[in-house]
């Protein structure tokens, strides 16, 4: 993944984002939440924002444990995010470049877990990383995950000792 000395080198990718988040908690914060977890996991870097040239460089966040705070009110709130994956290890502020930036690893969900969808519909709240952006899934692909998952159920209760 990416270590906090490495940002200079580092670029926006299917498993990176960064948010300057300056204007407080970003909405799209959450798009890349399911994105990622729908995927292979990425990083979301807050107080980091992209150059034209798509370098990474830090800003200074007036309150990143406010922001922290504010972030996992939202991320337990009923109806917000179908599952949770993060824990506060998974939480970090570290100090780059003399600033503070907030740096959440989000995991990949388990197969019976997908889809994980925002505002409790799978149908308009899944999400997909492409590149350097997120995109809503198709009812297509919230099928296909649904599928996984129901697969992936069966199997785990066949295993289960009766």
């Amino acid at each position: 993944m990416i270590h906090p000395n490495d940002l200079q080198n580092a670029r926006e990718n299917n498993r990176l984002e960064a948010k300057s988040a300056m204007g407080g908690l970003p909405q799209s914060i959450w798009e890349t939440y399911s994105a990622f977890a729908n995927a292979e996991g990425g990083i979301i870097l807050l107080g980091v924002e992209e150059h034209e040239d798509k370098s990474l460089h830090t800003v200074n966040l007036p309150d990143p444990e406010e922001m922290i705070a504010e972030f996992l009110h939202i991320l337990h709130m009923p109806g917000k995010v179908s599952v949770n994956l993060l824990t506060e290890e998974r939480i970090t502020i570290e100090e780059v470049d003399g600033n503070r930036i907030i740096i959440i690893r989000v995991p990949e969900a388990a197969a019976i877990e997908k889809p994980v969808y925002l505002d409790g519909n799978p149908l308009t709240g899944t999400y997909l990383r492409c590149g350097e952006g997120d995109y809503r899934c198709s009812a297509a692909e919230v099928e296909a995950m649904q599928q996984a998952a129901a697969v992936a159920r069966a199997q785990y209760h066949m295993q289960q000792p009766h």
